[in-house]
């Protein structure tokens, strides 16, 4: 089947439009596109011909555009004048957070509203005048945990911008951790011996994959990580994977228990730049909340990624888990000094 074509015979539809058309040489036939023996070939429902002739190729043709023309006016006639016909796409329904109602259209408890007003929105407090206010704003009937959320100028998507180290609380946690270890060998009793809840090997792995979650801290020796990266998976999600930077990849198998035990947390920053950590409880003394939240910020400073430019304290807030955030000044936050220092 011939599908070339000379350049004297390319058809365009300004070359179309362009020349005279002869109605005798118009050619109406329903016959599908393709090129044929005798140089004609079809755009269905109207036939373009050209022939030879002595003075050379006379194009023949029926514009196509002329049939959308009047269909257009048809639909224009039918449709009224100045009628308009928008498509609106059907949206998709929504999954996930983005599922949840807007800020402004959630719904508050009377408590919360009125531990609200406790606080001015935008206004910025000096560290002890924070600490006040999150203790009153704790009036739920448990005990509640006073968090620090510090939004950082970095960007964690790029390996030289991540954070994520751990920090010792002079004060605690106010709340007991439950230590699990991965080990094997002489290990398996210095673990027990020195104050861990689970310790066990390939069987504790096999456990944890059947659901087993019973612990708060999983402590891996390094030559159990082989077999603990099958827990990936499971573990990761939950911030449970055993990690060096997190501590929780030891020999020191001891010494790791004890910093678990006394208030050792682990944090990280998420994909949006922000660090979440706990600092204690809303039942510790002012003085004791002050003191862990300085070694927080301590420690956060101190780890302060290699590719972290410009300003690195964005905005920082402390809050309780069932009350607002209370916005801290940055700098007077960093220049704070504790009493005894």
């Amino acid at each position: 089947m011939a599908s070339t074509a000379t350049p004297s015979s390319t058809l365009t539809l300004s070359s179309l439009l362009s020349q005279e058309l002869n109605p005798n040489s118009l050619l109406f036939k329903p016959k599908p596109l393709l090129f044929t023996t005798h140089k004609s070939f079809s755009i269905h429902p109207l036939i373009l011909q050209y022939r030879q002739i002595k003075n050379g190729p006379v194009v023949v043709a029926a514009a196509m555009a002329a049939e959308a023309e009047v269909a257009d006016d048809v639909e224009q006639e039918e449709g009224g004048e100045g009628a308009v016909a928008v498509a609106i796409p059907q949206s998709k329904p929504k999954k996930g957070k983005a599922a949840l109602p807007l800020k402004r259209d959630r719904t508050r408890s009377k408590r919360f509203l009125e531990i609200k007003k406790l606080r001015e929105v935008k206004k910025e407090y000096d560290l002890k005048t924070a600490i006040e206010l999150l203790k009153q704003t704790a009036s739920s009937k448990f005990v509640e945990t006073a968090e620090a959320h510090f939004r950082l100028n970095i960007d964690p998507k790029y390996n030289d911008q991540q954070l994520r180290a751990t920090v010792n609380l002079p004060k605690g946690t106010g709340q007991t951790v439950k230590v699990a270890v991965l080990t094997q060998g002489e290990k398996f009793d210095e673990a027990k011996n020195a104050g861990a809840d689970i310790v066990g090997g390939e069987d504790l792995i096999e456990q944890i994959k059947g659901g087993f979650m019973e612990f708060d801290k999983l402590i891996a020796t390094p030559d159990m990580m082989p077999k603990v990266a099958s827990l990936g998976r499971i573990l990761g999600p939950r911030g449970l994977m055993p990690n060096p930077k997190a501590g929780t990849v030891t020999t020191n198998i001891p010494q790791a228990i004890e910093e678990f035990k006394k208030g050792k947390v682990e944090y990280r920053a998420d994909k949006t730049g922000i660090v979440h950590l706990p600092f204690g409880k809303a039942n510790f003394s002012e003085e004791d909340l002050i003191i862990n939240f300085i070694a927080a910020v301590k420690s956060v400073e101190a780890n302060k990624p290699s590719g972290a430019k410009g300003v690195y304290w964005k905005s920082a807030h402390v809050c309780s888990s069932m009350g607002p955030s209370i916005r801290l000044n940055a700098r007077e936050m960093l220049e704070y000094k504790l009493p005894n220092t």
